[in-house]
């Protein structure tokens, strides 16, 4: 049996593969955006900790619609096809009790890529959002399966 690669997906970061792998991340506000590929066996994944870059310094994958676009594009990159791609999104929970929900970061995390998937017409296929626990995610770039389990607060910080 071959072994599959495997990869730890940090916060402001993006992984796409050719090859299969599984890549996982931890979320609480964040979110994450899997694309899967269904006639390439492909996918990449996002791990964003807020919802808009101001234009200020760096445009950076840790704001949700620089890492969505950067993501999209890196999947045309690898030779995917807009009509072949699906995603499912996780994340956005209110997971700290001060900043977060006097912010709504999960809740803005949510909206944005909502708002982006459906403007670029990519299909959601499954999603896991809000809430107030963490998610561990477990994403299969060849089979495009996500396994996705809560945890607990004292584990996000």
């Amino acid at each position: 049996m071959v072994e599959i690669l495997k990869y730890y997906l940090l916060p402001g970061a993006i992984k796409v593969s050719k090859k299969p792998m599984e890549i996982t991340t931890l979320l609480g506000s964040c979110v994450s955006v899997c694309i899967w590929d269904r006639r390439l066996k492909q996918g990449g994944i996002n791990h964003y900790m807020m919802p808009y870059w101001n234009g200020t310094g760096l445009a950076s994958p840790k704001y949700g619609n620089i890492a969505i676009e950067k993501l999209i594009n890196s999947m045309y990159y690898i030779g995917s096809q807009h009509k072949d791609l699906v995603a499912k999104v996780f994340g956005g929970a209110a997971v700290l009790n001060t900043k977060d929900c006097v912010f709504n970061i999960g809740e803005r995390n949510i909206h944005i890529q909502n708002n982006i998937l459906k403007e670029q017409g990519i299909e959601i296929v499954a999603k896991s959002l809000g809430g107030n626990k963490g998610r561990k995610l477990l994403f299969n770039t060849e089979t495009g399966v996500v396994k996705m389990k809560f945890v607990m607060k004292s584990m996000m910080v």
